[in-house]
């Protein structure tokens, strides 16, 4: 048994051996994506999911319909108003997060802690003429993107670096020009 073992270390040690050699290489590098340039703000992503006949419209008697069933499926209670920590899970349910604006401080016009449904409704409202642009019947998809406007490449967004201050990470010259 010993001898076998010998004959095949001797046999690692001869050229035709090394030949046979396997390289394993790493994991590729990943490249870079391009940063997205147009964006959906949460309130955005809601208003367009309210369009209920599928025209890539929402109008504002199908936005007033679907914000009230939002509010219902979470006042479980009936009481017509939410707390604050209750609003948090309406935000979590259906912006996506529970510190997705608008916040209910925003929404709290009458400052009792509590957002009402006719609140809520109003916030919609004014929510609805920011985004109609075009004039159209209802707001398409396209008034409810954002364009990012700050420059970006590979790495994120970029910035005039701080005078005499280096960018977090780096040790050596900005890769941001004065």
């Amino acid at each position: 048994m010993i001898g076998l073992v010998l004959a095949v270390l001797m046999q690692a040690g001869t050229p035709a051996a090394q030949e046979a050699e396997i390289i394993v290489p790493g994991p590729a590098r990943p490249s870079a994506q391009t940063p997205a340039t147009m964006v959906l703000e949460p309130v955005a992503m809601f208003i367009a999911a309210c369009d209920e006949d599928g025209d890539g419209r929402t109008d504002r008697a199908e936005l007033s319909a679907c914000v009230d069933r939002s509010f219902r499926l979470v006042d479980t209670g009936g009481t017509g108003r939410m707390r604050y920590l209750i609003f948090a899970d309406w935000a979590q349910r259906f912006l996506g997060d529970r510190n997705a604006l608008p916040s209910p401080f925003e929404v709290d016009r009458n400052s009792d802690d509590m957002v009402g449904l006719d609140e809520l409704q109003a916030h919609f409202a004014k929510l609805y003429s920011r985004f109609h642009k075009d004039g159209g019947e209802g707001i398409s998809r396209a008034e409810l993107l954002t364009f990012r406007t700050a420059p970006i490449d590979a790495q994120g967004p970029t910035r005039p670096a701080e005078r005499g201050r280096k960018p977090k990470g780096e040790t050596g010259r900005s890769r941001w020009k004065d």
